[in-house]
Order: structure tokens, then C-alpha cells, then sequence
């Protein structure tokens, strides 16, 4: 779970304990989430979860769903402090299914933090196939075209597809453990076929979102250790 709330906030201690890990349920700390920056900023923002209703905000686990992999319900200023009503999260936090409407409308939003199930995120539970490499490969070959053809994308905007850990504990650039991981970078602002030599981590992600919209660093972010990806594009 830490990947997710460094690549949001900038550090991996956003819960109060590993107890609501393991209960799969939302422990808000008031920490200050990727989402209240871009609120604060006029950023327009959404988290599509699949496998969720939409009718709530999604607080604990259902299903294939798993609140630890939706950082975002893990604040205060998202979730009116764990209030399953929050009319700000369920705003927010849509089912993923309201993507594909979301950009043939044009109305996405600027940032978009999308989590697949836990069998189409190759993590696995009750239910899912066999094979989790297969089924994270088709799920993204079968979604990641809707996102490509839409105008949001073709008009400067970029795709960051990247996994949360990895097999070991190995890490680099001072703050960063978990293990190698990979990471596709997709723009049409980006190099063609172009391959980073660079250590970047789930850090580097977050500081890349904050300095391409002017926005404040947040803690490791902004640790001169966290690489910004700018050699990716253009």
C-alpha cells in the first residue's frame, strides 16, 4: 500500500497502522492527498475504481474491490472524515465503468487515478483466473485503446501505467524501497520507443504530476533525490 500513497502525497506513511491493511478499510489521517492539492488549485480530479457501486464512498473492501489500492479515501478532506455518505467522494471516487462516458463526453477530468480490480491488477483474490499476468495483459489491451483515442489524450495528454511493488525489498535514490518495477510513459508530447537509464521512483512520478502544473512538492517529491521524468518527453 505505500507505493500508492507516495505516488498521491509523497509519503508512505499515511495510516496510522498496518490493522486497517489487513481489514481492507479506510483509516483517515488528515494527511494532505494529491486530490486536496489539485482542489486547492482548481485541478479538476476523479479516481475511477473498478468494481465499485458509486453509490457510496467505497470505504471498505467489496468484492474484487480493495480500498487500500484507492488512496484517496484515505483523507479527510476527500471523505468528510470516513463518512461512507461524503457527497465530496462519491463526486470523486466514480466507478470505472464511468471512464469510457467520461471521455467520449469530454468531460474527464484533468487528473485521473485509475485502479483496476484485484484480478485485473494481477494482485489476485476469491474468484479470479488462474493466470494474473494474462488477465492484467488483456484488461489492459482491451482498456487502455479507450483512453488513447480520446481527445483528452490526443490534446497533450499522458498515460502513466505503472505497478506498485515488486518482488524484493531492493530500492535506490535515497527514499525508495520495493523492489524494480516497470513503468510505460505514454504521450503524444512523449519520445517514441525512448527507454530512461535514470532510477525513478513512484516519487519521481509524483513530482513529474506537480511540476508540469506548477503545484507545491509534497515531502519526498520534493527531495532533490526524486528525479522529475521531463526526459521522457519532448
Amino acid at each position: 500500500m505505500p507505493p500508492f500513497f507516495v505516488a498521491t502525497t509523497g509519503t508512505p506513511h499515511a495510516i496510522a497502522s498496518s490493522v486497517a491493511i489487513e481489514k481492507d478499510s479506510a483509516n483517515s489521517e488528515g494527511t494532505t492527498a494529491r486530490s486536496h492539492a489539485c482542489q486547492n488549485s482548481g485541478i479538476a480530479w476523479r479516481s475511477y475504481q473498478e468494481s465499485i457501486s458509486g453509490t457510496t464512498c467505497p470505504l471498505t473492501a467489496s468484492g474484487q474491490y480493495a480500498p487500500k489500492h484507492n488512496p484517496m479515501v484515505y483523507f479527510d478532506d476527500v471523505t468528510n472524515t470516513n463518512n461512507a455518505n461524503s457527497a465530496n467522494c462519491i463526486a470523486h471516487v466514480k466507478p470505472y465503468t464511468q471512464l469510457a462516458t467520461d471521455l467520449n463526453g469530454n468531460s474527464v477530468a484533468r487528473y485521473n487515478f485509475i485502479t483496476p480490480n484485484l484480478c485485473d491488477d494481477m494482485h489476485g483474490a476469491t474468484g479470479c483466473p488462474a493466470d494474473l499476468i494474462a488477465a492484467g495483459d488483456t484488461w489492459l489491451s482491451q482498456n487502455v485503446p479507450t483512453i488513447l483515442n480520446s481527445s483528452a489524450y490526443k490534446n497533450g495528454g499522458v498515460l502513466f501505467i505503472v505497478w506498485d511493488e515488486g518482488s524484493t525489498s531492493a530500492g535506490c535514490c535515497t527514499d525508495a524501497a520495493g523492489g524494480h518495477i516497470p513503468l510505460l510513459v505514454i504521450s503524444p508530447l512523449g519520445k517514441p520507443a525512448f527507454k530512461s537509464t535514470t532510477p525513478e521512483t513512484h516519487y519521481s512520478l509524483l513530482r513529474t504530476i506537480e511540476d508540469s502544473w506548477s503545484l507545491p512538492r509534497l515531502n519526498g517529491a520534493g527531495c532533490t533525490c526524486s528525479v522529475a521524468m521531463r526526459e521522457y518527453f519532448k
